[in-house]
């Protein structure tokens, strides 16, 4: 893949940036409102090739000595269990996570807000556990008089019914697991409070996508409505910085809709007319100039839109999306004039599949194919028989390629793989005896631990797989999913079952 995204100068330019939000206006403090990823971005990366997936985190990271962070949640989001799509844990343990993430780049946690304060049995045990850990909680609650009524709001009964929480760096990161966590309320919050105690403190945004000075239409910013089809985000210019400055800048239609009411809060509370005249200036998003080859990032945006769409297509058929998101999302990737067809791995899996049916009927009626692109070009397939699932063969496949074995060759014994069939069957009483992605991976690390040196060769070349795209013809099991996801393989499935069970499979 071509780069076309300097990380490097990111990381540079993004971090003075942010200084410069505080010491060029005479600000004590700056509370940055932080949405996205800040590990494992993989969207960033697969738009902007070249783009480190955690420069987010060690963006902080290089500025740990000014910053500290508060982590909101909104107690509704602990009460209904809301999970992450991506990683599959609810919000609450997505917190956990976070926090975890931020001592290990030597960042300094301050506390944890639980936001629209609600008490239950959920919530209570979530503080019961921050506590014990020695993490601080804050309870905030409903803003009074929002978004209408300004004067309750930035009062006694609104903002100031929450209590201050206690900072002492100049720089206060505010992030959340999610969308709806409550992050700006909590600026605002807090901005009030300082305010009240004599500090001069200031709001700012930072959000990679869409990137305000790309075009409206430029694919990078559509592969961010794309990501957004079930939040029904949509990208539009900045008519305040527009009427404003005479300049065009992109921004979403929810912080359009919600500028006029920041703006009026922020300047009850300081009492003077806002330093913002649009949402882009309240934004400190530098990455539109790091981007060092505008081909190169429009492909990888194409292909994620691509990619996005195929998602979409799964989530419908799990019940996870509305019909109208696919539907947007297909709209999406025609408006960059693109097809499934222009994903390299989406009809080769599909024909291989056609091709063994074709073959034999009977035996091959239920077959799951997989394809996948390899670094130099080569298309290598796989499918699922009695001994192992598609995924599996697929990535034994592509081991022989990368280190030249025959066919013929065995990579695992076949003594081992009839063992492990034997423990899940015979003794773990599994309903099948078809090994899963995970334990051919764990059969070809036993055989290259004992003495199989093209095994061991196999093992150490799995990391040159990170990057590839590969497609499968039924939906992955979520662990399978899983293990494609950490070895950094570019995954999508058509939306259909591998299996009729509702549970099992």
């Amino acid at each position: 893949m071509k780069i076309g995204f300097d990380s490097e100068k990111y990381l540079e330019e993004q971090s003075r940036y942010i200084l410069e939000r505080i010491n060029g206006r005479q600000c004590e403090r700056l509370y940055l409102e932080f949405g996205g990823k800040l590990v494992q971005d993989k969207h960033a990366a697969r738009v902007l090739p070249g783009f480190d997936e955690n420069a987010k985190i060690k963006l902080l990271a290089r500025m740990k000595d000014h910053a500290e962070i508060i982590i909101p949640i909104y107690a509704g989001d602990i009460i209904g269990g809301k999970t992450r799509a991506d990683y599959g844990i609810t919000y609450d343990l997505e917190v956990f996570r976070l926090i975890d993430t931020f001592r290990k780049y030597e960042l300094s946690i301050n506390s944890v807000v639980i936001t629209r304060y609600e008490d239950s049995p959920a919530v209570r045990q979530f503080i019961t556990k921050l506590e014990g850990r020695g993490i601080r909680t804050y309870k905030h609650y409903f803003t009074k008089g929002y978004p209408t009524d300004i004067d309750t709001i930035v009062s006694d009964e609104g903002y100031g019914a929450n209590p201050y929480i206690e900072v002492s760096k100049p720089l206060v990161v505010v992030n959340g697991p999610g969308p709806g966590s409550g992050k700006l309320a909590t600026c605002l919050s807090q901005l009030y409070h300082e305010h009240k105690r004599g500090v001069s403190a200031r709001y700012a945004k930072f959000e990679t996508f869409p990137i305000w000075n790309l075009p409206l239409k430029h694919p990078v910013n559509i592969a961010y409505e794309a990501a957004t089809v079930d939040l029904k985000d949509v990208n539009m210019i900045d008519s305040f910085h527009l009427e404003k400055y005479g300049q065009l800048a992109v921004n979403y239609n929810r912080d359009l809709e919600m500028f006029p009411v920041v703006k009026r809060i922020i300047e009850k509370i300081t009492g003077e007319a806002a330093e913002y005249n649009s949402p882009t200036d309240m934004g400190v998003n530098r990455v539109g100039f790091c981007i060092t080859d505008d081909a190169a990032c429009r492909e990888a945006a194409c292909q994620e839109i691509i990619r996005r769409y195929l998602m979409s297509r799964v989530d419908f058929k799990k019940g996870l999306i509305s019909a109208e998101s696919v539907e947007r999302a297909k709209l999406l990737m025609d408006e960059v004039g693109k097809t499934i067809g222009d994903r390299s791995c989406v009809r080769p899996a599909l024909e291989y599949a056609e091709k063994k049916r074709a073959m034999d009927p009977e035996q091959f009626q239920n077959i799951v194919a997989m394809a996948m692109e390899m670094p130099d070009g080569a298309m290598i397939t796989g499918r699922s028989s009695q001994l192992m699932v598609a995924g599996a063969a697929l990535i034994l496949n592509a081991m022989r390629h990368l280190c030249g074995i025959p066919e013929e060759m065995l990579l695992i014994s076949e003594d081992v793989l009839a063992t492990l069939q034997h423990l899940k069957v015979d003794i773990l009483k599994r309903e099948s005896s078809t090994l899963s992605l995970e334990e051919v991976l764990s059969a070809l690390t036993i055989s290259a631990a004992t003495g199989n040196p093209v095994a061991e060769i196999a093992v150490e070349k799995l990391p040159l797989l990170a990057g590839c795209k590969a497609h499968c013809t039924a939906i992955l099991s979520d662990a399978d999913a899983q293990i494609f996801h950490d070895l950094r393989i570019d995954t999508t499935c058509e939306p259909e079952f591998s299996t009729n069970n509702l549970y099992l499979g």
